[in-house]
């Protein structure tokens, strides 16, 4: 028996006050529906179909997936109406995970637990329901069961009576049912209650009256099931997310200065022996190797940093690749690009662009490196630019290995500096200098005596 995932993601979400449909408004830097699409892929659904709705264009020019089948549902009717419209699409043979594009942080262990079947009911009608224990399970259909504790209906709160409402147990609305006894029973919802809506939850009863197996699996935290239907609901579900997290990074080696200010805006994997300061934002893909050192307020994106780096506090690094033993910062940006040997020193207020760092090199402080090829054991001095943009194109500044570039110098590409040469500081560099040359280019001084000095002048 295959799995198809019916994905229910229509809801305008008006409790957000955004022109951004609900399921696509961001946690940990991605949206709901894309953390829910992530999901299905990893329970290894054989179809993964999205009910679409308010905003459906707009869904879809974000979510390109060729792997996706769409529904439309035109008018908000409910969760019933929601899932027969992607009905038609389903197998009859399959297994429906019915999932929701705006709870998006359900474990793939509590997903594989409710699909999982006993291989004798196989062939068999089946329906696995995902509940959730509240304290407070204010605005949730209750799970109401019989003497026996077997589950006979969901009774949502504005239908419910003086006893339901005093249930703990709660509906997630996450559910997988036979493709066989969902066509069955859809059509056969009513409206017929407070809402005037077609409620999914009544198949409950259904498969009760069919004498269908009802499976209870609970989630074992409520965060998993939360739903957002506004921005506080989305802030907990972040802090939730970005706590999950930190957990993982701690288990993998990594301590943090505190668990509460990281955030993770994709994944991050950890040596052993790693130390995060507080405030530092990780997004993309980033690799970091034993015994770095990140300090505060730093900004990590898409890059690899070796063993026994440090990253000093408010630096940012795009797409960059640190070697091992490395010192950036504070305020450095290694923007995409750059490429740093190992023992490279990156100073205070420091910008590499597609620059290429040799082992030992050092760019202490002050300085632009762009479009470069730098040799090892090279040294540039304040205030350096390498100036490859000439308003139209880009050029390449070539430095081979142990040259001193003085401060303040200018390096007018396309230019290379041959080993071992010197630049004298104040020097703006437009041709090639040759293996242990001296340059100097600058103007030269004059000292002029008897100079005076400019005085005020008397006010009217």
């Amino acid at each position: 028996m295959t799995l198809e995932v019916v994905i229910l993601a229509a809801g305008q979400g008006s409790r957000m006050r955004s022109t951004l449909p609900k399921v696509l408004h961001p946690i940990a830097g991605k949206s709901m529906l894309a953390h829910v699409l992530e999901l299905a892929k990893a329970v290894v659904s054989s179809q993964t179909h999205v009910v679409v709705g308010h905003g459906a264009d707009q869904v879809k020019s974000l979510l390109t997936n060729a792997n996706i089948k769409w529904a439309l549902q035109s008018e908000q009717k409910g969760t019933g109406h929601a899932v027969a419209q992607a009905l038609p699409a389903i197998s009859d043979d399959a297994q429906v995970l019915i999932l929701y594009g705006d709870v998006p942080l359900t474990s793939t262990a509590t997903i594989e637990q409710l699909i999982s079947r006993d291989p004798s009911s196989l062939g068999t009608e089946q329906l696995n329901l995902l509940t959730v224990e509240l304290p407070n399970p204010s605005g949730y259909g209750r799970i109401v069961r019989d003497s026996n504790g077997d589950v006979v209906a969901i009774v949502e709160q504005k239908d419910a009576s003086a006893e339901q409402v005093k249930i703990k147990e709660v509906n997630t609305g996450i559910m997988c049912v036979t493709a066989t006894a969902l066509k069955r029973w859809l059509p056969k919802l009513s409206a017929d209650n407070a809402q005037g809506e077609y409620y999914l939850t009544d198949i409950i009863a259904m498969a009760v009256s069919d004498q269908v197996a009802i499976n209870v699996c609970h989630a074992a935290d409520a965060m998993e099931v939360q739903g957002a239907n506004n921005r506080v609901q989305l802030e907990q579900l972040e802090r939730y997310y970005q706590r999950r997290y930190a957990t993982q990074l701690m288990i993998q080696g990594a301590s943090l200065a505190d668990a509460g200010r990281i955030d993770v805006r994709g994944s991050v994997e950890t040596g052993n022996d790693v130390y995060i300061d507080i405030n530092c934002v990780f997004e993309g893909k980033v690799v970091i190797g034993d015994n770095v050192r990140i300090g505060p307020n730093c900004l990590i994106s898409d890059s690899t940093i070796a063993a026994n780096a440090e990253i000093k506090a408010n630096s940012v690094l795009e797409g960059a690749i640190v070697g091992e033993g490395c010192s950036i910062g504070p305020f450095a940006r290694l923007r995409p690009g750059s490429i740093l040997a190992a023992e490279v020193k990156i100073g205070n207020f420091v910008e590499t662009k597609k620059a290429n760092i040799g082992i030992g090199s050092k760019v202490s402080h002050l300085s632009y490196i762009g479009d470069a090829e730098i040799g090892p054991d090279v040294n540039i001095g304040a205030g350096t630019i390498t100036c490859n943009y000439d308003g139209l194109n880009k050029f390449k500044t070539t430095i081979a290995e142990g040259v001193f570039v003085g401060s303040n110098t200018a390096l007018v590409a396309p230019v290379s500096v041959g080993k071992s040469a010197t630049i004298g500081a104040g020097s703006v560099i437009t041709g090639n200098i040759a293996e242990g040359e001296l340059a100097v280019a600058r103007s030269k001084q004059r000292n002029i005596s008897g100079w005076q000095r400019p005085k005020k002048l008397p006010r009217d």
